[in-house]
Protein backbone atom coordinates (compact mmCIF):
# COMPACT_ATOMS: atom_id res chain seq x y z
CA UNK A 1 0.00 0.00 0.00
CA UNK A 2 1.12 3.55 -0.53
CA UNK A 3 1.15 6.42 2.26
CA UNK A 4 1.61 9.74 2.27
CA UNK A 5 5.77 10.37 3.67
CA UNK A 6 4.38 12.82 6.38
CA UNK A 7 2.38 9.68 7.80
CA UNK A 8 5.56 8.25 9.12
CA UNK A 9 6.99 8.79 12.29
CA UNK A 10 11.24 8.70 11.67
CA UNK A 11 11.81 7.59 15.28
CA UNK A 12 14.75 5.01 14.43
CA UNK A 13 16.30 7.39 11.71
CA UNK A 14 19.34 7.59 14.71
CA UNK A 15 19.95 3.87 14.05
CA UNK A 16 21.73 4.12 10.65
CA UNK A 17 24.56 5.83 9.46
CA UNK A 18 23.99 8.31 6.41
CA UNK A 19 25.38 7.03 3.19
CA UNK A 20 25.20 9.51 0.55
CA UNK A 21 26.20 7.80 -2.57
CA UNK A 22 24.12 4.80 -1.70
CA UNK A 23 21.38 7.45 -0.97
CA UNK A 24 22.10 8.96 -4.95
CA UNK A 25 22.12 5.64 -6.13
CA UNK A 26 18.81 4.87 -4.90
CA UNK A 27 17.50 8.12 -6.12
CA UNK A 28 18.64 7.47 -9.66
CA UNK A 29 16.87 4.02 -9.59
CA UNK A 30 13.65 5.44 -8.22
CA UNK A 31 13.73 8.13 -11.14
CA UNK A 32 15.04 4.75 -13.93
CA UNK A 33 12.12 2.11 -12.28
CA UNK A 34 10.35 3.70 -9.48
CA UNK A 35 10.06 2.43 -6.20
CA UNK A 36 11.36 -1.39 -6.34
CA UNK A 37 11.44 -2.46 -2.73
CA UNK A 38 8.59 -1.18 -0.36
CA UNK A 39 9.21 0.29 3.75
CA UNK A 40 8.71 -1.45 6.43
CA UNK A 41 6.30 -0.07 9.32
CA UNK A 42 3.93 -1.01 11.80
CA UNK A 43 0.66 0.78 13.34
CA UNK A 44 1.17 3.90 15.17
CA UNK A 45 -2.41 5.30 15.81
CA UNK A 46 -4.95 6.64 13.37
CA UNK A 47 -3.60 7.27 9.81
CA UNK A 48 0.45 6.95 11.59
CA UNK A 49 3.25 4.35 10.67
CA UNK A 50 6.00 4.29 12.20
CA UNK A 51 9.00 3.64 9.88
CA UNK A 52 11.03 0.70 11.12
CA UNK A 53 13.31 -0.11 7.54
CA UNK A 54 13.86 1.88 4.06
CA UNK A 55 15.44 5.11 5.52
CA UNK A 56 17.49 6.06 2.46
CA UNK A 57 14.52 5.00 0.49
CA UNK A 58 12.45 7.59 2.29
CA UNK A 59 15.26 10.20 2.50
CA UNK A 60 16.10 9.90 -1.40
CA UNK A 61 11.99 9.74 -2.29
CA UNK A 62 11.88 13.35 -0.11
CA UNK A 63 14.79 14.40 -2.11
CA UNK A 64 13.27 13.70 -5.39
CA UNK A 65 10.05 15.69 -4.32
CA UNK A 66 7.87 12.76 -4.25
CA UNK A 67 5.03 12.49 -1.03
CA UNK A 68 3.96 8.94 -1.35
CA UNK A 69 5.88 6.28 -0.23
CA UNK A 70 5.15 2.23 -0.90
CA UNK A 71 5.26 0.12 2.47
CA UNK A 72 4.60 -2.96 4.03
CA UNK A 73 2.35 -2.75 7.42
CA UNK A 74 3.94 -5.23 9.69
CA UNK A 75 1.28 -6.90 12.11
CA UNK A 76 4.03 -6.51 15.40
CA UNK A 77 4.74 -4.06 18.19
CA UNK A 78 7.96 -2.03 17.30
CA UNK A 79 10.27 -4.33 19.57
CA UNK A 80 9.31 -7.36 17.34
CA UNK A 81 9.91 -5.59 14.00
CA UNK A 82 13.07 -3.89 15.03
CA UNK A 83 14.43 -7.49 16.02
CA UNK A 84 12.56 -9.28 12.85
CA UNK A 85 14.82 -6.46 10.32
CA UNK A 86 17.77 -7.17 12.51
CA UNK A 87 17.83 -11.17 11.65
CA UNK A 88 16.89 -9.87 8.01
CA UNK A 89 19.69 -7.71 7.75
CA UNK A 90 23.41 -9.25 6.34
CA UNK A 91 26.10 -8.62 8.76
CA UNK A 92 27.68 -7.04 6.06
CA UNK A 93 25.07 -4.10 5.53
CA UNK A 94 25.36 -3.48 9.62
CA UNK A 95 28.28 -1.90 11.41
CA UNK A 96 29.38 -2.88 14.56
CA UNK A 97 28.03 0.60 16.44
CA UNK A 98 25.03 0.39 14.48
CA UNK A 99 24.48 -2.74 16.26
CA UNK A 100 25.25 -0.76 19.46
CA UNK A 101 22.70 1.91 18.59
CA UNK A 102 19.64 -0.90 18.43
CA UNK A 103 20.97 -2.30 21.31
CA UNK A 104 20.81 0.62 23.42
CA UNK A 105 17.28 1.62 21.64
CA UNK A 106 15.78 -1.93 22.45
CA UNK A 107 17.39 -1.47 26.27
CA UNK A 108 16.80 2.36 27.23
CA UNK A 109 13.81 3.27 25.63
CA UNK A 110 12.23 -0.66 25.23
CA UNK A 111 13.53 -2.01 28.48
CA UNK A 112 15.18 -4.89 27.69
CA UNK A 113 17.79 -6.66 29.67
CA UNK A 114 20.89 -7.79 28.30
CA UNK A 115 19.97 -10.98 28.83
CA UNK A 116 17.15 -10.56 26.85
CA UNK A 117 19.06 -8.77 24.48
CA UNK A 118 21.57 -11.94 24.01
CA UNK A 119 18.71 -14.29 23.55
CA UNK A 120 16.30 -12.44 21.39
CA UNK A 121 19.30 -11.31 19.08
CA UNK A 122 20.42 -14.86 19.01
CA UNK A 123 24.28 -13.82 20.12
CA UNK A 124 26.02 -14.07 23.66
CA UNK A 125 25.59 -11.71 26.41
CA UNK A 126 29.63 -10.93 25.77
CA UNK A 127 28.68 -9.75 22.67
CA UNK A 128 25.97 -7.02 23.98
CA UNK A 129 28.54 -6.06 26.98
CA UNK A 130 31.34 -5.56 23.82
CA UNK A 131 28.73 -3.60 21.43
CA UNK A 132 26.89 -1.40 24.35
CA UNK A 133 30.73 -0.60 25.96
CA UNK A 134 31.66 1.27 22.59
CA UNK A 135 29.22 3.89 22.41
CA UNK A 136 29.75 4.09 26.35
CA UNK A 137 33.07 5.16 25.98
CA UNK A 138 32.88 7.06 22.20
CA UNK A 139 31.72 10.55 22.67
CA UNK A 140 28.24 11.73 21.39
CA UNK A 141 30.40 14.12 19.00
CA UNK A 142 32.19 11.21 17.25
CA UNK A 143 28.60 8.96 17.05
CA UNK A 144 27.30 11.88 15.59
CA UNK A 145 29.84 12.34 13.49
CA UNK A 146 29.95 8.67 12.32
CA UNK A 147 25.93 9.03 11.61
CA UNK A 148 26.18 11.58 9.18
CA UNK A 149 28.88 10.17 7.12
CA UNK A 150 31.77 12.42 7.96
CA UNK A 151 33.83 9.74 10.24
CA UNK A 152 34.13 6.30 9.17
CA UNK A 153 32.83 4.01 11.58
CA UNK A 154 35.89 1.71 11.38
CA UNK A 155 38.01 4.42 12.37
CA UNK A 156 35.88 5.39 15.00
CA UNK A 157 35.76 1.81 16.70
CA UNK A 158 39.71 1.33 15.72
CA UNK A 159 40.95 4.50 17.07
CA UNK A 160 38.75 6.76 18.69
CA UNK A 161 37.38 4.08 20.47
CA UNK A 162 40.28 4.08 22.75
CA UNK A 163 41.57 7.79 22.58
CA UNK A 164 38.06 8.39 24.34
CA UNK A 165 39.11 5.58 26.91
CA UNK A 166 42.07 7.29 27.60
CA UNK A 167 40.98 10.90 27.62
CA UNK A 168 37.41 11.33 26.82
CA UNK A 169 37.78 15.12 26.94
CA UNK A 170 40.99 15.18 24.12
CA UNK A 171 38.27 12.53 21.71
CA UNK A 172 35.52 15.01 21.79
CA UNK A 173 37.47 18.04 20.87
CA UNK A 174 39.06 15.82 18.23
CA UNK A 175 36.27 15.22 16.74
CA UNK A 176 34.62 18.78 17.00
CA UNK A 177 38.06 20.59 15.55
CA UNK A 178 37.50 18.05 12.83
CA UNK A 179 35.00 20.39 11.80
CA UNK A 180 32.31 19.26 8.60
CA UNK A 181 34.55 18.14 6.28
CA UNK A 182 35.12 14.21 6.25
CA UNK A 183 38.05 12.23 6.96
CA UNK A 184 39.99 8.95 6.04
CA UNK A 185 40.59 6.09 8.34
CA UNK A 186 44.12 6.80 7.43
CA UNK A 187 44.05 10.35 8.85
CA UNK A 188 42.52 9.15 11.83
CA UNK A 189 44.63 6.75 11.97
CA UNK A 190 47.79 9.54 12.12
CA UNK A 191 45.94 11.63 14.29
CA UNK A 192 45.88 8.85 16.93
CA UNK A 193 49.14 7.77 16.67
CA UNK A 194 50.27 10.68 16.55
CA UNK A 195 48.51 11.78 19.80
CA UNK A 196 49.50 8.40 21.54
CA UNK A 197 53.56 9.17 20.67
CA UNK A 198 53.13 12.90 21.26
CA UNK A 199 53.57 14.96 25.14
CA UNK A 200 50.89 16.80 26.94
CA UNK A 201 51.73 19.96 24.73
CA UNK A 202 52.11 18.17 21.70
CA UNK A 203 48.64 16.35 21.90
CA UNK A 204 46.91 19.91 22.87
CA UNK A 205 47.93 20.78 19.77
CA UNK A 206 47.11 17.86 17.64
CA UNK A 207 43.34 18.09 18.83
CA UNK A 208 42.96 21.67 18.49
CA UNK A 209 44.26 22.10 15.34
CA UNK A 210 43.77 18.46 13.49
CA UNK A 211 43.69 19.40 10.00
CA UNK A 212 46.71 21.63 10.64
CA UNK A 213 48.76 18.81 11.73
CA UNK A 214 47.62 16.51 8.82
CA UNK A 215 48.43 19.25 6.51
CA UNK A 216 51.75 19.33 7.83
CA UNK A 217 52.01 16.03 7.92
CA UNK A 218 51.03 15.32 4.19
CA UNK A 219 53.43 18.44 3.62
CA UNK A 220 56.54 15.94 5.22
CA UNK A 221 55.62 12.47 4.06
CA UNK A 222 54.75 12.42 0.42
CA UNK A 223 52.86 10.02 -1.15
CA UNK A 224 56.21 9.29 -3.47
CA UNK A 225 56.58 5.63 -3.20
CA UNK A 226 59.85 5.64 -5.07
CA UNK A 227 62.68 6.45 -1.77
CA UNK A 228 63.95 3.17 -2.52
CA UNK A 229 66.08 5.01 -6.00
CA UNK A 230 69.60 4.57 -5.12
CA UNK A 231 70.09 8.04 -4.50
CA UNK A 232 67.39 8.62 -2.52
CA UNK A 233 69.76 8.98 0.82
CA UNK A 234 71.70 11.84 -0.40
CA UNK A 235 68.01 13.61 -1.40
CA UNK A 236 67.16 13.50 1.93
CA UNK A 237 70.44 14.52 3.23
CA UNK A 238 69.91 17.48 0.91
CA UNK A 239 66.81 18.36 2.10
CA UNK A 240 68.27 17.76 5.74
CA UNK A 241 70.85 20.44 4.79
CA UNK A 242 68.48 22.77 3.40
CA UNK A 243 66.18 22.57 6.39
CA UNK A 244 68.74 23.28 8.73
CA UNK A 245 69.65 26.11 6.63
CA UNK A 246 66.46 27.31 6.88
CA UNK A 247 66.57 27.02 10.66
CA UNK A 248 69.73 28.83 10.64
CA UNK A 249 68.54 31.80 8.59
CA UNK A 250 65.33 32.39 11.09
CA UNK A 251 67.51 32.41 13.83
CA UNK A 252 69.59 35.40 12.16
CA UNK A 253 66.32 37.24 11.83
CA UNK A 254 64.96 36.56 15.12
CA UNK A 255 67.95 37.70 16.88
CA UNK A 256 68.16 40.54 14.82
CA UNK A 257 65.04 42.13 15.71
CA UNK A 258 63.28 41.72 12.72
CA UNK A 259 59.77 40.64 14.02
CA UNK A 260 59.63 43.54 16.50
CA UNK A 261 59.23 45.88 13.50
CA UNK A 262 55.62 43.97 12.83
CA UNK A 263 52.53 45.31 13.10
CA UNK A 264 49.47 43.53 15.01
CA UNK A 265 48.46 41.82 12.14
CA UNK A 266 51.72 40.86 11.27
CA UNK A 267 52.67 39.34 14.48
CA UNK A 268 49.43 37.11 14.03
CA UNK A 269 50.47 36.17 10.80
CA UNK A 270 54.38 34.64 12.20
CA UNK A 271 52.53 33.26 15.29
CA UNK A 272 50.62 31.30 13.08
CA UNK A 273 53.18 30.72 10.53
CA UNK A 274 55.39 29.37 13.67
CA UNK A 275 52.82 27.02 14.68
CA UNK A 276 52.42 25.53 11.88
CA UNK A 277 56.05 24.90 11.75
CA UNK A 278 56.04 23.55 15.06
CA UNK A 279 53.03 20.98 13.66
CA UNK A 280 55.50 19.55 10.63
CA UNK A 281 58.70 19.88 12.83
CA UNK A 282 56.77 17.76 15.35
CA UNK A 283 55.45 15.21 12.48
CA UNK A 284 59.30 14.95 11.30
CA UNK A 285 60.77 14.01 14.35
CA UNK A 286 57.65 11.03 15.26
CA UNK A 287 58.80 10.00 11.45
CA UNK A 288 62.21 10.07 11.95
CA UNK A 289 61.91 8.30 15.17
CA UNK A 290 59.54 5.50 14.05
CA UNK A 291 61.99 4.99 10.96
CA UNK A 292 65.06 4.42 13.25
CA UNK A 293 66.48 7.94 11.95
CA UNK A 294 66.50 9.81 15.44
CA UNK A 295 70.03 9.44 16.55
CA UNK A 296 72.14 11.63 18.61
CA UNK A 297 75.88 12.91 17.79
CA UNK A 298 77.41 10.08 18.97
CA UNK A 299 75.13 7.12 17.73
CA UNK A 300 76.56 7.81 13.69
CA UNK A 301 78.46 4.21 13.29
CA UNK A 302 75.87 2.70 14.87
CA UNK A 303 72.92 0.75 12.50
CA UNK A 304 70.16 2.98 12.37
CA UNK A 305 67.82 -0.28 12.81
CA UNK A 306 69.42 -0.55 16.15
CA UNK A 307 67.47 2.59 17.61
CA UNK A 308 64.35 1.63 16.48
Amino acid sequence: MQVEIAQLELRYAGLRILQPSRQARLAASLVREGQQTPALVVPAGEDRFVLIDGYQRVSALRQLGQDLVEVTVLDLGEVEALLMRFHLETTSRRTALEDAWLLRELSEVHGLGQQQLAVRLRRSKSWVSSRLGLIRALPVEAQEAVKRGRLPAHAAMKFLVPLARANGEHCARLVANLGREGVSVRQVESLYRAWRQGDAEQRERIVDHPRLFLKAEEAVVTADESEAEPDAAVRLLEALEGLAGHCGSVRKRVRAGKFARANPSGLRRLANGWHEVRLAFASLVMLMREEGLDVGPGDQDRDPAATS
